[in-house]
């Protein structure tokens, strides 16, 4: 078994009943990196797993994608062999945002003594960082504001736009080495996520049939846009990867 992508939740904010959108990349049948850390995400984390994450990449601070981290934090915290260790990869112009959304609350133990960062080993990332001998790349995408939402590359297997509009000219720089394309994708589109008519307009054919949809309404709207021809992501799926084309860096 090598490399797989395992969906937790495929719905937009208001889709509960297909939980927050979220993934798993996999590898060896074990949880490698997760992206985003929502409250639905996470409860179906746990069902998949029966732990929490270890590591997670933030791709921006919406609550449906940020929302479980109190969990994570309690989770975290109080457990000696997880506390300060659980990786959390944040592009640095986030930082701001995510702490705001989730880390300023006034003492976030009642008792007091603690920071909400004790928890976890933060890591703010640039344009790509390493995790576990693999090589990432981070690019901006187009999502509510200029430099607020960021998607993930893992060259040769993934990439995971989030929360985006169109963004051809970026996926014909990041997505050029025959990565799966997990990408956001509603029956109808709005200033802040693709619509199905918006990219099979903005992407050529070729890179359309890489794309697999996620953040859609409901499972109505996933079945309009299979009639479409779309490939479309469901809760709890598992779906194979490609290994990485970077090579692997011996790090012990």
């Amino acid at each position: 078994m090598g490399w797989q992508l395992r969906f937790h939740g495929v719905g937009s904010a208001s889709a509960v009943a297909l939980g927050s959108a979220m993934a798993t990349i996999e590898r060896g049948g074990r949880p490698w990196l997760t992206v985003d850390c929502g409250g639905e995400g996470l409860t179906a984390y746990l069902a998949d797993y029966g732990a929490y994450p270890q590591a997670v990449f933030i791709t921006h601070a919406h609550l449906d994608h940020v929302g479980g981290f109190e969990r994570l934090f309690v989770a975290s915290y109080f457990d000696p062999e997880r506390h300060g260790k659980v990786k959390v990869y944040v592009p640095a112009p986030l930082l701001p945002l995510l702490h705001q959304r989730i880390g300023e609350y006034p003492n976030v133990l009642a008792e007091g003594g603690a920071n909400f960062w004790d928890a976890f080993q933060l890591i703010p990332v640039g344009a790509a960082f390493w995790h576990d001998g693999q090589r990432l790349e981070v690019f901006p995408v187009r999502h509510h504001w200029p430099d607020s939402a960021f998607a993930l590359r893992l060259r040769g297997s993934l990439v995971w736009t989030g929360d985006t509009r169109p963004i051809p000219e970026m996926l014909a720089r990041y997505a050029d080495a025959d990565e799966l394309i997990a990408h956001d994708c509603a029956l109808h589109g709005n200033p802040s996520h693709s619509g199905i008519e918006d990219l099979e307009h903005e992407y050529p054919p070729a890179l359309l049939r890489r794309c697999l949809l996620y953040h859609y309404a409901s499972a109505a709207d996933g079945e309009a846009l299979r009639a479409r021809g779309q490939r479309v992501a469901e809760p709890g799926q598992v779906v194979a990867l490609n290994p990485p084309a970077h090579p692997v860096v011996d790090v012990t």
